[in-house]
């Protein structure tokens, strides 16, 4: 069973950019309108269980609780416009691979903030941005519009850092529910004002446009990620990290097969760069986290709680 949901949740996150694309080139479906209607929808699902359990939650929310969600939601709004806008410009596996790579800018974060990592993790640091600089050298030479969606793609994985990173100080003392709820709705809030800003609808698409935003929502948002929430419970951490990085080959292999998207190879070598060193990343974190875990914390190092880096906003 444990497979299924395994294969399920990559096809679901996997799904994600490819939905994207074709949605954006066969309608009139703008880019906020996907980030708004997905995180809308979510809030709202998510809502549901908590007003029926324990509405009361929403009105215990914190000053400190509400200051790091808001920030979260700032981060993952400007995530959406940024990863949304790249596949307009960029290949599908280029920007998949690109914003995934959210794990290595918390690492990144982490040592600015004073953080000492072993040396695995430094490794495949460089083995990771070594195949950013792969892909969007390739992309110079080819197409501005190219290395435009590159960069924004790498924004959008420096802002799915920042969210992860806002979002588990406020979750210390967050219901999920309660957290998500509040992050998704202000997300919604704020592409709203940014559609607004951009002169781009939200609404008055073609059924074909609306069924795109459903296909986007359910297989990503609630499909993949669901039940990669579900596997926490019955697999290691580890082990649902390291699955959830076949999102980048999946999304290649998705984009190829249903998009006729073909890459250059040395665009091919530059994602491998970057599955391998997301790869050494989690697990130089997650062997961090088990050496700290009978040990007093030396100064400037974190708690393991706060080193671990969560995958998958898309």
């Amino acid at each position: 069973m444990n497979f299924f949901f395994a294969a399920l949740g990559v096809l679901g996150v996997a799904s994600s950019g490819p939905l994207i694309a074709a949605t954006l080139g066969a309608t009139s479906v703008s880019a906020l309108a996907i980030a708004f209607w997905r995180n809308a929808i979510g809030a709202a699902v998510m809502a549901s269980p908590t007003l029926v359990r324990d509405p009361a939650q929403f009105r215990r929310i914190t000053r400190r609780e509400f200051r790091w969600s808001l920030l979260a939601a700032v981060a993952l709004a400007l995530h959406f416009a940024c990863f949304i806008t790249s596949l307009q410009l960029t290949s599908v596996a280029a920007a998949t691979a690109l914003v995934c790579l959210q794990s290595a800018w918390i690492a990144v974060f982490q040592l600015i903030r004073g953080t000492r990592h072993r040396w695995q993790v430094l490794a495949g640091l460089g083995i990771a941005f070594g195949g950013v600089v792969a892909i969007t050298g390739f992309d110079m030479g080819t197409s501005p519009r190219a290395l435009t969606g590159d960069l924004l793609a790498v924004a959008g994985g420096a802002l799915a850092g920042l969210y992860t990173l806002a979002g588990g100080k406020a979750r210390q003392s967050m219901t999920t529910g309660t957290y998500t709820t509040l992050c998704y709705g202000m997300c919604a809030a704020l592409v709203a004002v940014l559609a607004l800003a951009a002169g781009q609808p939200l609404a008055g698409f073609e059924p074909a446009g609306w069924l795109g935003i459903a296909a986007i929502t359910v297989c990503a948002q609630l499909v993949g990620h669901t039940a990669f929430n579900h596997l926490l419970a019955t697999m290691s951490p580890l082990i649902v990290s390291m699955i959830i990085l076949l999102e980048i080959p999946g999304a290649a292999l998705l984009a190829a097969v249903f998009l006729h998207e073909t890459l250059p190879a040395g665009t091919y070598a530059g994602l491998g760069l970057i599955l391998a060193g997301l790869a050494v990343v989690v697990l130089g974190q997650r062997n961090g986290r088990r050496l700290t875990g009978s040990r007093t914390l030396p100064p400037g190092e974190e708690p393991p709680s706060e080193r671990l880096a969560e995958l998958g906003t898309d």
